[in-house]
């Protein structure tokens, strides 16, 4: 299987209420539905921060205020349409008051054939999906951006 190594950006949004956004995917080798953050990969040259926002405002419509003091950095190793990607994958924390619909806005052409839906979940049914979770630790991911957030609830 081949392998790409890049780094990558993901956006945790979470609601008051705790529930993330999550985004569907359908993956087109397998079929399998992969459910992970709005985000993806750095272009060159690009800021991660900056990214980051690109790529949350391409797949939901949305932009928000996101914070370096608010990331958390995650080894990722995942496979995708017979493709295996490994890197490290910053995760930024968004918070918003309540769950919004999205609108992809900018989505690629192999994207559009590929998104099915997007969903907000509450950190107990992260494990009940009927798909893929991406990553698995997600969850972890979720309450490292909660407590950062503790800490600093001025930042972002």
């Amino acid at each position: 299987m081949e392998v790409t190594r890049r780094r990558a950006v993901r956006v945790v949004c979470r609601t008051d209420d705790g529930r993330v956004l999550l985004m569907c995917w359908r993956d087109p080798v397998d079929g399998r539905h992969v459910y992970e953050p709005p985000g993806g990969g750095v272009e060159e040259g690009e800021a991660e921060i900056e990214a980051a926002r690109r790529e949350l405002f391409e797949e939901t419509g949305l932009g928000v205020d996101l914070s370096e003091e608010r990331a958390v950095e995650v080894e990722r190793d995942c496979v995708w349409a017979g493709r295996r990607f490994v890197g490290p994958e910053r995760f930024y924390g968004a918070r918003l008051p309540s769950a919004v619909d999205v609108r992809p806005a900018g989505l690629t052409a192999s994207e559009g054939t590929t998104f099915s839906g997007s969903v907000w979940v509450s950190p107990e049914e992260l494990g009940s999906l009927k798909g893929v979770l991406e990553p698995p630790s997600l969850a972890s991911v979720v309450e490292e951006l909660r407590e950062l957030e503790r800490r600093d609830p001025g930042a972002g």
